[in-house]
């Protein structure tokens, strides 16, 4: 959507959002673009500029085929609406709406539609570990379609001007001040964009950390562990007390939570990868493919073939 250009060398090829170039990773058959720091003003590790007319993608690899990135892409729609499926669900983002897909998050672009706007991309790594905590860049809980009111929107749009402005000035500091001035900047403009998802996903008051400790947890263990009285026993809690806290917090019981967890992630297995079948049950915790495959029906609608195949 930064409509940049790469040009020679094997793998290079015609770009899309923050001017990603496509690579192919072993086992893969489908693209996943990083982050080009080569096309970055100065390499540093952001890129800050409008969305238009011309994204394109490598030719095998085209805007409306599910793909993923290893990057942090922010878009601000200054029209709209515009459809973007990430994770495997749709979003209609409308003008002043923004759309923040993670690292590793699959994602498709709605091939017809206008993207127009402003889009940061960000690289990981590129914020300390403290920033990085303090503005939830690794919350996958968090919704990425998100909706400010109009105060939020106007404290965003002079954060992202700001931002883009001190990333396009590339002459009046020297590279390491330059780099820390972005730092500081982007910190200002994602503590506010984290701010708003956390409000948006109406999570639970900071003092109450059982929701918190039990979706770190399953993030840990979900490939392992589909147990809600183990994930109880392991935190601590009794079962009572770990299902009121996830309903408050989400409206799902516990073994919904870990499951809605699971069959994301055995998505992102069958879209992204040509593991077998029984390969991908077994990364998610069954060590049957046909338990997988039933499990997986049971809670799509569709079988793992099917799904994969809608994909291809």
């Amino acid at each position: 959507m930064v409509d940049t250009t790469a040009e020679g060398g094997p793998g290079a090829g015609r770009v899309g959002v923050g001017g990603a170039v496509g690579s192919v990773r072993a086992g893969d058959t489908i693209r996943t673009f990083p982050f080009p720091v080569d096309l970055s003003v100065l390499g540093v590790g952001i890129q800050v500029g409008p969305m238009g007319e011309g994204r394109t993608w490598h030719a095998d690899a085209p805007l409306g085929r599910v793909h993923r990135i290893d990057f942090h892409v922010v878009m601000l729609f200054d029209e709209g609406p515009v459809r973007h499926m990430v994770d495997f669900t749709e979003h209609e983002a409308h003008a002043g709406d923004l759309l923040w897909i993670r690292p590793g998050q699959v994602h498709r672009f709605a091939a017809n539609a206008d993207y127009r706007g402003t889009v940061l991309t960000m690289q990981p790594g590129f914020l300390p570990r403290a920033t990085v905590e303090a503005t939830g860049l690794y919350r996958y809980d968090l919704p990425p379609l998100l909706r400010p009111d109009e105060p939020q929107l106007a404290a965003l749009r002079a954060a992202l001007v700001q931002l883009r402005r001190e990333y396009e000035d590339s002459t009046t500091l020297p590279l390491s001040l330059h780099t820390a001035v972005l730092r500081h900047s982007l910190t200002a403009l994602l503590l506010r964009l984290s701010h708003l998802a956390v409000s948006s996903a109406a999570t639970p008051r900071q003092g109450d950390t059982t929701f918190t400790l039990f979706r770190d947890a399953v993030e840990r263990g979900f490939a392992t562990n589909h147990s809600v009285s183990a994930y109880a026993d392991q935190l601590g809690y009794s079962r009572r007390t770990l299902v009121r806290a996830v309903r408050a917090a989400t409206g799902q019981t516990p073994k919904g939570f870990i499951d809605r967890r699971v069959v994301l992630e055995a998505k992102r297995l069958l879209a992204h990868t040509d593991m077998p079948i029984g390969r991908i049950g077994a990364a998610v915790g069954f060590s049957d493919a046909a338990n997988f495959s039933k499990y997986f029906q049971q809670h799509t609608d569709t079988t793992p073939a099917a799904f994969r195949a809608e994909l291809r």
